[in-house]
């Protein structure tokens, strides 16, 4: 009987690496897959031939592929990736191409509604999209989907518990809203935000991604420096409005990713809450918070301004609604947040072609 090398990969699916949760397959953690005769051989790739697990994961392969070929010699080799490449620590989200982290300076410029249409307008250009609300003291993405009262499930991967995100629209997603009941105050000191940040990335089984929007809290803080600490920030969204006293925060914001020992690329700004319109006079435009704030951001940072999204009232009303107004037609604001969602899109990938990946902050306490 000959071993089909296809039938050998398909059953290796059913791996899971100990650290991502996903399959050693998708993780690229096999090599060198040979068949000789009745012998299968292949190395596994692991981040040192110290791993935990080691031997669970062997035998987990020679077991899943005996599932299969039942009379087949399964020799599997460890081997270690090579070092000296880097010294930087590894990412546990090595298998997502892309982490944009949403910001703001100061609260209530509607910076959790950016990030929920954002992940959705990328998902609408043929993206693999995922989302983290990282605003522990007021997750509002649970609302905003209609997720409110959910769980997530809990799976055990080589007695490791892994939390497994809920999905709107086939969109993972990930908040302590979905942990807490709503009414809950979370009180938190700054070591358990960084513990929970990190459960977020290394303890919960994302597939892979293109990219993966986390929405931070307004100003500078612990959960902030904990994301740049733990995963490679890709670039930050910074949003505003027009109003100067968000323009103000927002630049203090900005410049902490700027930092030179964080330099995550600022990828643009947002806009937000640019004009009125009313329905009944669409040709006219009021400037409640003023004008230009946007620009102002977006040249003292040296990106681009991503969009402008107006004062709709539908926008309101969708996120009450757990529907988000870049799935619905409203007036100007569906446009807007699309065009956001393509220039956010071209400025990741215009950053990936002129600058070297973001490394993991490494801080000296």
């Amino acid at each position: 009987m000959s071993f089909e090398k296809s039938a050998i990969v398909k059953a290796l699916t059913n791996v899971a690496d100990p650290n991502t949760g996903q399959d050693i397959i998708t993780m690229n953690m096999v090599r060198d897959l040979e068949v000789d005769g009745n012998n299968i051989n292949f190395s596994l790739e692991l981040p040192s031939l110290d791993s935990k697990n080691k031997q669970e994961l062997n035998f987990a392969c020679m077991a899943a592929v005996q599932e299969v070929y039942p009379e087949a010699n399964v020799n599997v080799h460890t081997i270690a990736k090579a070092p000296g490449v880097s010294q930087q620590p590894q990412s546990p989200l090595s298998h997502i191409k892309n982490i944009i982290a949403v910001g703001s300076g100061k609260g209530g410029v509607g910076k959790s509604t950016i990030a929920v249409n954002l992940a959705l307008g990328l998902q609408q250009l043929g993206a693999k999209v995922g989302l983290v609300d990282a605003d522990l003291y007021g997750p509002s993405i649970p609302t905003m989907l209609g997720l409110q009262g959910q769980r997530p499930q809990v799976k055990q991967v080589y007695n490791q518990s892994k939390i497994i995100p809920l999905e709107y629209n086939k969109m993972p997603v990930m908040s302590i809203g979905f942990v807490v009941e709503p009414e809950q105050a979370v009180v938190l000191r700054g070591p358990r935000l960084a513990g929970i940040i990190k459960q977020f990335f290394n303890d919960t089984i994302w597939p892979e991604l293109d990219y993966l929007v986390v929405d931070l809290p307004p100003g500078t803080g612990d959960i902030q420096l904990t994301l740049v600490q733990t995963v490679p920030v890709t670039g930050a969204v910074m949003v505003t409005t027009p109003q100067e006293v968000a323009v103000a925060d927002a630049v203090k914001a900005m410049n902490m990713f700027l930092l030179p020992n964080v330099n995550v690329p600022i990828l643009g700004v947002v806009e937000n809450m640019s004009w009125f319109t009313p329905a009944e006079l669409p040709d006219n435009k009021y400037y409640l918070f003023g004008q230009g704030g946007g620009k102002r951001l977006a040249k003292a940072s040296k990106s681009m301004l991503l969009g402008q999204v107006p004062i709709v009232q539908g926008i309101r009303e969708s996120g009450d609604e757990g529907k988000p107004a870049v799935e619905a037609e409203l007036p100007m604001a569906t446009d807007a947040l699309k065009e956001m969602a393509k220039n956010t899109a071209r400025q990741v990938a215009i950053r990936n072609e002129t600058i070297d990946p973001t490394q993991i902050v490494k801080m000296n306490n």
